[in-house]
């Protein structure tokens, strides 16, 4: 599908909901803008009148492609899939097409909001122990799951969208100090998809809008 204007993408170097997106991105070499949007300066720029026009959620990522926004990153993602050539980030078959978004689901409803930055703000001094409890449960389940339906990545042998999910949720994890180790599939896998350009461009450590401090 053709597009009239470049896309682009509201997002935050930190953000593992934006990272998907970027990593879809990269995998179905798609070309876009970024538009930064920092979720701890002046407040939290998500919360200025002007972006809650683009997303209402106040939230990152929202995407601007084919003249529509979308503003939930497996949204988004699936779209690019829908929509664009390249490798297939959902399978054909319909049981493991059910898994990946079982995977994915898991980490986008049932991990990522328990400890993002709006939340653990609220939460308040308990924010590490909190975050640590839910990413754990959240890895007590994901864990046993994977190890029935991983191949080489989450879903057999081909990258999918649970791989997209999974990246950014590890590395969310060890910023919040869990033993990764604790979970020898999740630890091989993401190992594995590290090694792979399309999820080392888009890493948090290198992107426009990364402190120079935190750049690699």
């Amino acid at each position: 599908m053709a597009t009239q204007t470049k896309t682009v993408l509201h997002g935050y170097f930190r953000s593992s909901c934006s990272w998907r997106v970027r990593i879809a991105f990269a995998l179905k070499g798609i070309e876009y803008d970024q538009a930064p949007v920092n979720l701890i300066k002046d407040g939290g720029q998500q919360f200025t009148e002007q972006y809650k026009k683009i997303n209402p959620m106040q939230q990152v990522p929202a995407v601007e492609i084919d003249g529509i926004t979308l503003s939930q990153s497996l949204a988004a993602i699936q779209y690019i899939d829908e929509t664009r050539p390249g490798p297939r980030l959902l399978p054909a078959d319909p049981v493991k097409r059910a898994q990946v978004r079982m995977i994915s689901d898991l980490i986008a409803s049932g991990i990522q909001p328990l400890q993002n930055v709006y939340v653990l703000q609220k939460v308040g001094a308990e924010k590490i122990q909190w975050a640590q409890h839910f990413i754990e449960r959240g890895f007590q389940a994901l864990e046993p799951m994977l190890k029935q339906t991983a191949g080489k990545y989450c879903v057999g042998d081909e990258i999918s969208m649970a791989d997209i999910c999974l990246v950014p949720q590890v590395y969310n994890a060890q910023r919040y100090k869990v033993d990764v180790d604790q979970y020898p599939t999740i630890k091989r896998l993401n190992q594995t998809l590290l090694e792979i350009d399309a999820f080392q461009v888009t890493h948090p450590s290198r992107q426009p809008d990364t402190p120079v401090d935190m750049r690699t």
